[in-house]
């Protein structure tokens, strides 16, 4: 099999770039990008600092990107490696998809449902029973419950982490169905909601909002019953989301003046309220009202105040370093399309993750239609839908550049239009729940 370049047209496609802005930056033509990522040609070495720069990669990294590979020793490492082993990616298609997705609502009904039975009148309030057993069982699901977080965040499609969580999910149903003390309870209660709100971020990001609301409503009662509030109010943010994809902003806002009140009572180390605060300048921007959104953008930013690390990662992310994006959305949203493309940029010079970067697109391709700049509109439009298609992201992505598709009509006279319209009909396809 002839060799090629798939981790260099990975790297390319991962920072964002089109061939034909990658061709643009390096002051080649397109064509000749084409030849390398296929293996026919070799960059000369003039070029090579050059394509450090764009790439951000080191020479001895560009090298590796260079080497020529037959397609069968790419497949073997395109897994991602999680604390020193590598997670495999099956292809979850159609009918297995659905089976583990109507699997694991239902062991999320049993977990609930053991959440709230009566505590046995024999359970010691806050010792642990059986003190060994249990409390390294409890610890154990806590450091697996960290591990499908990263291998969420590094997997290019969100959905193939199903049978993890799924796996994960039955692990812990038996668990807090033999638990012997309050305080294993509340401990279960606590790694459930995490667990619930990372299987409700899988089905957002697979475009079945309503499976995710059923989550996201999970998770915000094993908080509750955990009495974290912390955790509690991610969950009421998350769950706030889904209105705002909907456009339902009043709503939004209801859930997350509760989220507000929530994260008041939680670590004040932590970045929950920041985040929270995030969210509410959304949901101001989408009612139209600029003064509330500038109100909560000013506390969000407050989170750069905090001593790092502000966030544990995996239920709660939020650091400071989207605030760009925050910020670019809501003007975006508001409008203020100067002050909209300023953060944008600024975000999308910063962003790693796939999901992302396609966001950010979006929303530049957006400020083009508002601008009534076509090429603009083109130019991004065009790498978001690479990027929805390549992660499958029809909740995340896919939905935003639904929200872009309505406003199309006026420009289907063009074919290119036309055919990205076509594209993000068949990406934003409603899902039958």
């Amino acid at each position: 099999m002839a060799g090629k370049r798939r981790r260099l047209a990975d790297r390319r496609k991962a920072l964002g770039y089109s061939q034909e802005f990658f061709a643009d930056e390096l002051g080649i033509d397109r064509t000749t990008a084409s030849r390398w990522e296929r293996g026919e040609t070799e960059p000369c070495p003039y070029i090579r600092p050059k394509l450090c720069a764009v790439l951000q990669v080191t020479p001895d990294e560009l090298d590796d990107l260079l080497t020529l590979r037959c397609e069968s020793a790419v497949a073997a490492v395109s897994a991602p490696i999680i604390m020193g082993r590598v997670v495999p990616e099956p292809a979850l298609t159609g009918e297995a998809d659905d089976m583990y997705r109507r699997e694991l609502l239902r062991l999320l009904s049993i977990a609930g449902t053991l959440m709230v039975l009566p505590q046995p009148a024999s359970a010691q309030p806050q010792d642990w029973l059986g003190q060994g057993d249990e409390a390294d069982d409890i610890e154990q699901h806590a450091l697996l419950s960290g591990h499908l977080w990263q291998v969420f965040a590094l997997s290019k499609s969100k959905r193939l982490v199903y049978p993890l969580v799924h796996d994960q999910l039955r692990l812990l149903v038996k668990q807090m169905d033999q638990a012997h003390s309050a305080r294993a309870r509340r401990q279960l209660c606590l790694l459930a909601c995490d667990l619930f709100q990372l299987a409700g971020e899988i089905l957002f990001d697979s475009n079945r909002y309503t499976d995710a609301a059923y989550c996201y409503t999970m998770a915000v009662n094993a908080g509750r019953e955990a009495r974290c509030y912390d955790r509690w109010a991610c969950a009421l943010t998350r769950q706030a989301f889904i209105n705002m994809y909907d456009q339902e902003y009043p709503e939004a806002s209801s859930v997350l003046s509760a989220a507000a009140r929530i994260a008041e009572q939680g670590d004040s180390r932590l970045s929950t309220r920041y985040w929270v605060a995030a969210v509410q300048a959304e949901a101001h921007a989408g009612d139209g009202d600029r003064t509330a959104c500038e109100r909560a953008l000013a506390i969000a930013d407050e989170v750069l105040n905090l001593a790092h690390p502000v966030s544990p990662g995996g239920w709660l992310r939020f650091d400071g370093s989207r605030l760009a994006e925050e910020r670019g959305t809501c003007y975006l949203t508001l409008g203020q399309t100067d002050l909209a493309e300023t953060s944008l940029n600024a975000a999308l010079n910063q962003a790693t993750s796939l999901r992302r970067r396609g966001s950010l697109l979006t929303d530049l391709a957006a400020l083009g239609i508002q601008r009534r700049s076509l090429d603009q509109f083109l130019h991004y439009a065009g790498d978001a839908v690479d990027l929805a298609e390549q992660t499958q992201s029809a909740g995340y992505v896919g939905r935003k550049l639904h929200s872009v598709q309505k406003q199309l009509q006026p420009l289907l006279s063009d074919s290119r239009v036309v055919q990205l319209n076509d594209r993000i009909a068949r990406l934003s396809a409603p899902v039958q729940q």
